[in-house]
């Protein structure tokens, strides 16, 4: 009996395709909705032709490049001079390119009234493209009002900072055409506690930046090494101080400031982090001496709104791959997407991904109009409250996400296994500019010094949820039970119990405003789905648990990204 041998083993069926080629900004309805509520009218040209280029099959190429291909330390060239130089793949430098052009750096700062809000939509847009390269892009625009303390450098450095020209050539700031700026705040003995910092600062000189500094000692942490500049602190006479730190000096000689080596990260591969040792580098003082601490506590609280942002938009895109690959990949039967379980599933992830996309952008309005009391007072509780809650709930989301794809979610594939790199960027934005315990402290010092006791917070908290108290019975509860609490904690003026209950609080403040939020500026359907499966005395323990009668046919078509 004679058999022939078939021409292939197997046929390529039932794999979903990649998702490409659609646009972020049109495909996403939340973001949509809140971008109307906040800037209502707003001309929505710019955010469709960021959406089209950021959901190109060309883009995604680059961003897989720029994370299968690390950044390599070059410490000398080959003659044994000292260089310290980090090499990027050609695609980060494209990467980097288009989110400079976005103005996702310090280019709000040139403009007017919403610019805030539409940087924040942008950058969580960016996001759902590529992360890593956003740790310079975010320190930028972090340290660029930070400059304003030394007007010298200030005038010198703004019209680079703000510019949407990416010049990636290694050269002194009067040479280029753009700049970006990084940070050096964490010492290997100190972590969080800055106030540990060892390293010194002598003063030279005066000179047209101001007072200049020679600095000797060390950074555990400095991204993105290849910066124009970085801020830094370091001990000084006067105590712990801010200096603005070139990496050419203004006459174009390499700055004494030696890479020791990059971090091998868990995620964030396209990015270079590294350790470094000042031996002697020339650094201006920004501000007043001593005055250190709190410069970067601005600047944190600038930083801790891009995580929440650049949490959101990794939520976002981890939600529209389940999405698409379920609505594609068949099982027992039928579509995954028309599976029961699996249904309650991605709503449940839908609700959450909009819930943080409301919240940071709430953090974002408030930013944008923070000369306003109200908005000022609701931008310092609500941003660590949003950078605590949204990133906590982010690795979660993105577990549950990758569980949806099955084994296909867990595979890098060179770089192209795009859930899996979702899946290990998740806890970079938790982690740094202060992990969850240092967000949970702050927001009980925000409660303590905007004074409490006196209802400040209070009546601001009880306006901020407004007329959705009335909406929502649950809401009502959880409201009412949560303003007791915040009266109680201002009350006791501060104890072991209170610090110990102060995740509990920074969750259930973010459940509040996301409610309020929702039912703001979205659907019905959404705001009862939210309330009713967050804010029960449980609560939702794990994602897939949403209860009956909620409309998951219109939660999940409210989602598709396409």
């Amino acid at each position: 009996m004679n058999i022939t041998a078939p021409a292939a083993t197997h046929e390529v069926i039932n794999q979903s395709t990649a998702l490409a080629g659609h646009n972020v900004y049109s495909g996403d309805r939340a973001l949509r909705d809140a971008l109307a509520f906040h800037l209502p009218g707003a001309d929505e040209q710019r955010r469709v032709a960021l959406g089209e280029l950021l959901g190109t099959e060309a883009m995604q190429e680059h961003a897989r490049l720029a994370n299968l291909h690390k950044p390599q330390l070059h410490t000398h060239d080959r003659f044994g001079h000292r260089v310290d130089e980090v090499e990027f793949h050609p695609s980060y430098h494209a990467l980097m390119g288009a989110a400079i052009g976005a103005g996702l750096h310090g280019t709000p700062w040139a403009l007017g009234p919403g610019a805030q809000i539409e940087r924040a939509a942008a950058f969580l847009m960016y996001t759902q493209l590529e992360a890593s390269v956003l740790c310079p892009v975010s320190m930028t625009f972090a340290v660029t009002p930070a400059l304003r303390a030394n007007p010298a450098l200030f005038e010198a450095w703004f019209p680079k900072l703000a510019s949407t020209r990416y010049d990636a050539r290694s050269l002194p700031m009067a040479a280029k055409t753009g700049v970006t700026m990084g940070m050096g705040m964490t010492e290997k003995q100190g972590g969080s506690d800055v106030r540990a910092n060892t390293s010194t600062a002598v003063f030279e000189h005066d000179s047209a930046w101001g007072r200049c500094y020679r600095l000797v000692g060390h950074k555990w942490f400095l991204s993105a090494p290849m910066c124009d500049a970085f801020l830094v602190l370091a001990q000084a006479p006067g105590g712990l101080s801010c200096f603005h730190l070139p990496r050419l000096r203004p006459d174009g000689t390499r700055n004494a400031v030696r890479i020791e080596r990059l971090k091998d990260k868990l995620g964030n591969q396209a990015n270079a982090s590294s350790e470094v040792e000042f031996t002697g580098a020339q650094a201006w003082l920004v501000g007043e001496e001593g005055r250190g601490v709190a410069q970067i506590l601005e600047m944190g609280t600038l930083t801790r709104l891009d995580c929440a942002l650049g949490t959101s938009g990794l939520m976002r895109q981890a939600v529209s791959l389940a999405l698409h690959h379920t609505s594609q990949r068949r099982a027992f039967g039928k579509l995954l997407i028309d599976q029961p379980l699996m249904r309650n599933v991605l709503a449940d992830l839908c609700l959450e991904s909009e819930a943080a996309t409301a919240l940071a952008l709430r953090v974002a309005r408030a930013l944008d109009r923070q000369h306003e009391p109200f908005e000022a007072l609701m931008r310092r509780v609500l941003t660590p409250v949003a950078k605590f809650w949204i990133c906590k709930r982010g690795a979660m989301l993105a577990q549950e996400a990758m569980e949806c794809l099955g084994g296909n979610g867990y595979v890098e594939e060179d770089g192209a296994g795009v859930m899996a790199r979702i899946y290990r960027e998740m806890p970079v934005n938790s982690i740094w500019e202060g992990a969850g315990n240092i967000m949970a402290l702050d927001l009980l010092r925000a409660l303590r010094k905007r004074g409490a006791a006196d209802a400040d917070v209070v009546q601001a908290l009880a306006t901020e949820l407004g007329t959705a108290r009335g909406a929502n019975a649950a809401l009502a509860r959880f409201a009412d039970a949560l303003l007791a609490r915040i009266r109680a904690a201002a009350d006791a003026g501060g104890n072991a119990g209170e610090e110990a209950g102060a995740r509990r609080l920074a969750q259930d403040v973010a459940l509040a405003v996301q409610g309020s939020l929702l039912h703001r500026h979205a659907p019905d359907f959404v705001f009862d789905a939210f309330c009713r499966s967050r804010l029960s005395s449980q609560g939702a323990q794990v994602f897939g648990t949403l209860p009956a009668g909620v409309d998951v046919e219109a939660i999940i078509r409210r989602a598709m990204p396409t």
